[in-house]
């Protein structure tokens, strides 16, 4: 793996709106097509997937073939996946369920290498081209290329939002507004609900005061959405699922002509 700047992250500091998806079913060909298609990034789905294999890193190498930064989602309160997932060659990271800036802060101090954090060393893995590229030059490459990302879905986190947008070392948001929902008390999700709108739009506010970025994932339409989002300030718009992507070109064919 070449210690090559992160494109997503540029595109991101040069104000520009970056697109991607999210592949849940660990293909790493669906992961080097969303490169070649002319995506961002490529969030890998690992909470609500049991994925303990050589899947993900299978997946890191198409990213690197299709040049597409890869952003895996893993599992909240484990500092060590972290470190594992950045080994294994991730352009960043999303970290579910935030509830405030405390949190943050730990998840920043597991990313980054001394003296930003506590970050554990070896350069015998496939980020440092198996120890080709260890060393200074690359600790110093993954404390600056690498993305740090949360997820925002819960009112607590909000209600704390400007001290976690300060942060040093946090790049980007993901807002959820499924979890959002439930977490307000509502029966089901409700991404349109004024309140869920509205913690949206504060989130988006307090990341722009801080030079930080919000992710939010788009339905079909896509565009009509994603304009939507776009227009509100959100410069990372993730177009479906595989899934669901999936699921509208099925169903809406089969709808059609039955």
């Amino acid at each position: 793996m070449e210690l090559k700047p992160n494109k997503l992250k540029q595109t991101l500091k040069d104000g520009k709106v970056a697109f991607g998806t999210c592949i849940n079913v660990f293909s790493p060909n669906l992961v080097e097509l969303a490169g070649y298609c002319g995506l961002d990034f490529c969030r890998i789905e690992n909470e609500h997937a049991w994925r303990q294999d050589q899947s993900m890193e299978h997946m890191m190498r198409a990213a690197v073939v299709g040049d597409i930064a890869a952003l895996p989602r893993i599992d909240k309160n484990n500092p060590y996946l972290i470190r594992k997932i950045y080994e294994i060659g991730a352009m960043g990271f999303i970290i579910p369920d935030i509830q405030n800036s405390e949190e943050v802060k730990e998840i920043i101090n597991a990313a980054k290498f001394p003296p930003a954090g506590e970050r554990g060393y070896s350069g015998n893995v496939f980020s440092s081209g198996f120890g080709t590229r260890a060393g200074e030059e690359w600790i110093k490459w993954s404390n600056r290329e690498l993305l740090v990302g949360v997820m925002i879905e819960d009112p607590k986190a909000v209600q704390d939002i400007d001290n976690i947008m300060s942060l040093e070392g946090l790049d980007f948001v993901l807002f959820g507004p499924a979890d959002f929902s439930l977490n307000m008390g509502l029966p089901a999700p409700q991404k349109n609900h004024p309140d869920v709108q509205d913690a949206l739009k504060k989130t988006i506010k307090a990341a722009k005061n801080n030079g930080k970025h919000v992710m939010i994932g788009v339905g079909y339409p896509w565009e009509e959405e994603a304009q939507k989002y776009i227009d509100m300030g959100c410069q990372m718009i993730e177009i479906g699922h595989d899934y669901t992507i999936l699921r509208n070109a099925w169903e809406g064919t089969v709808k059609k002509f039955k």
